[in-house]
């Protein structure tokens, strides 16, 4: 018997493109993006601690694709074009490499960090329609290396429980793929499709993994979140308030909540009809979404280890 479980929009807050929530268990707070912020006029990094209700935000002067926390203090982002680091204190960003998909039309976007440190972030074609762009590891040395390419759209790197399987949607290839990984030297190899959407009312973006070794992930377009079994069968599926949900995130004293990013933007690229042709958003489309009561948890989020 599925347990009961609610759904609220914790805050209203119009991210144009929210993503890439990372829950805090040390400071027990969560940090997000609003990837495309800037371009009108909006902080780009925020953070929430749910206990109190206190919000912050940062701005920034480039698109920004994800963050990870650093054990040595701050973060790291995937900005448009490289990988930075992130001071909290005086907002400043300062790069660590670039990387060489083409600048023109290739932004970083979804990234995270394995159980060692490292932090994996791939890139999407700003049209969505080519396969232009690569995926790419940043090394606690701060060395660079690209890991995989021909990616429309990479959305949702997670790692299995056993750190055996990495796994990466590409948006609008209609899969999720999987990888064997090798936690010792980062190196993904033998990608096969774990799941696809083909079929699907939506498109895979943001995901997560559970204490079970299920994959959370969240359906843009369709508004439904979808966990899939490790043989990527379809487990549950759940219908959000809002139709662009884009990623999603364990988190709470427990590790048992559920939170859960979305977009409030109504325009897209012309290149293609996947999106629905919307005058004005949806309510509380942009804002940031928490499931309590399902009685599943998931996995601390590791730290950048550089």
């Amino acid at each position: 018997m599925t347990p009961e479980f609610t759904i609220e929009c914790l805050l209203t807050v119009d991210n144009h493109l929210g993503e890439g929530p990372i829950w805090d268990v040390e400071d027990q707070c969560l940090y997000w993006v609003d990837s495309t912020g800037r371009r009108v006029g909006k902080d780009a990094i925020w953070r929430l601690e749910p206990a109190t209700g206190d919000v912050k935000s940062w701005p920034l002067d480039a698109d920004v694709g994800a963050m990870a926390l650093r054990t040595s203090g701050g973060a790291v982002l995937a900005l448009s074009d490289g990988f930075y680091t992130f001071d909290f204190e005086t907002g400043q960003a300062n790069l660590i490499a670039k990387v060489d998909d083409d600048p023109t039309r290739a932004r970083l976007n979804d990234g995270k960090c394995d159980r060692r440190g490292r932090f994996f972030a791939g890139g999407m074609d700003d049209k969505e329609e080519l396969g232009i762009c690569s995926l790419w590891r940043l090394d606690p040395d701060l060395s660079l290396t690209k890991v995989d390419n021909g990616i429309i759209c990479s959305n949702g790197p997670c790692w299995s429980p056993d750190d055996t399987v990495f796994y990466l949607a590409d948006t609008f290839k209609n899969e999720i793929w999987a990888y064997d990984y090798d936690l010792d030297t980062g190196a993904v190899s033998n990608r096969r499709v774990f799941a696809s959407t083909a079929h699907d009312a939506g498109f895979a973006d943001g995901s997560t993994i559970d204490a079970e070794g299920y994959l959370w992930n969240a359906q843009v377009i369709s508004g439904d979140l979808i966990r899939y079994a490790p043989d990527g069968t379809v487990d549950r599926k759940i219908s959000m308030p809002v139709k662009n949900i884009t990623s999603v995130m364990f988190g709470g004293p427990e590790l048992d909540e559920i939170y859960i990013t979305s977009m409030a933007r109504v325009s897209h690229p012309a290149t293609h009809d996947n999106f629905a042709d919307e005058t004005k958003p949806q309510f509380a489309a942009g804002g940031l979404f928490r499931i309590c009561g399902l009685g599943i948890k998931g996995v601390p989020e590791p730290r950048f280890a550089g």
